[in-house]
């Protein structure tokens, strides 16, 4: 049977600790026991622990060996325009579970005024919830989710290879581009808002180096976008 994996809130040698509400879910909904063994994840190397102590909001494990494991040698930036935050945490969810090294929460032309100066204080709580869904689907690393950043200045992110979606975008399908464009280093791929790009954001994308590409004849939600879009390039890069 796979034992649970868990990310480390601190580690000192040969100890590590799970502290807040990540022991908590631990010790009161998995009914934690000293002893019990299990996968952790410490500075980016999963080790495995046994629990050594319990306390009020904090576990302690004791690590022993290094278990071999195939981590992803796959960056892939997604920037991600702000959108209705109950959506948006799904895609972070599911693009954390697909593999997603980094994601840059944009504010957007199209981003609603409310949701975008609300985006700050969600910062934290998108970062647990990577946190939950790279143990979950067992990573080793939990993906940067960087604080909200105005369009102008992301745009400029570096990447071998910098991908948009457009939904004016017909001739240029993203698996095309992924297959003949993708040699190495990493890829940044961007999704819009509800409501699509305004023009002169796809203007800034083109003249920063973007390829604009479309998803399919449909058009989709912009969790569906995400999460498609993600899963498709993934296939291409792992």
């Amino acid at each position: 049977m796979t034992r649970r994996r868990w990310i480390a809130d601190e580690v000192s040698g040969d100890r590590a600790i799970l502290s807040g509400a990540h022991a908590d879910h631990l010790v009161r909904v998995l009914r934690a026991r000293i002893g019990q063994e299990f996968d952790i994840v410490a500075n980016g190397i999963v080790r495995s622990g046994v629990i050594s102590s319990i306390r009020e909001n904090g576990v302690e494990f004791a690590l022993g060996n290094e278990i071999t494991s195939q981590a992803s040698t796959v960056d892939l930036n997604l920037l991600l325009a702000i959108f209705k935050f109950d959506r948006m945490e799904w895609a972070i969810e599911k693009a954390t579970e697909l593999g997603a090294a980094r994601i840059t929460p944009l504010i957007a032309r199209r981003t609603d005024a409310h949701l975008a100066a609300a985006a700050g204080k969600r910062v934290e709580r998108w970062r647990r919830i990577a946190v939950q869904a790279s143990e979950q689907s067992r990573r080793n690393a939990v993906p940067e989710i960087d604080a909200p950043a105005k369009l102008r200045d992301a745009v400029a992110a570096s990447g071998a290879l910098k991908i948009v979606l457009s939904e004016i975008e017909q001739a240029v399908s993203i698996n095309e581009v992924l297959s003949s464009r993708y040699d190495s280093g990493n890829v940044a791929l961007a999704i819009g808002p509800e409501g699509g790009w305004a023009q002169d954001e796809l203007d800034l994308f083109q003249n920063n180096g973007w390829i604009s590409v479309s998803l399919g004849p449909t058009i989709l939600r912009a969790e569906t976008a995400a999460i498609a879009a993600v899963a498709i390039a993934m296939s291409h890069l792992v």
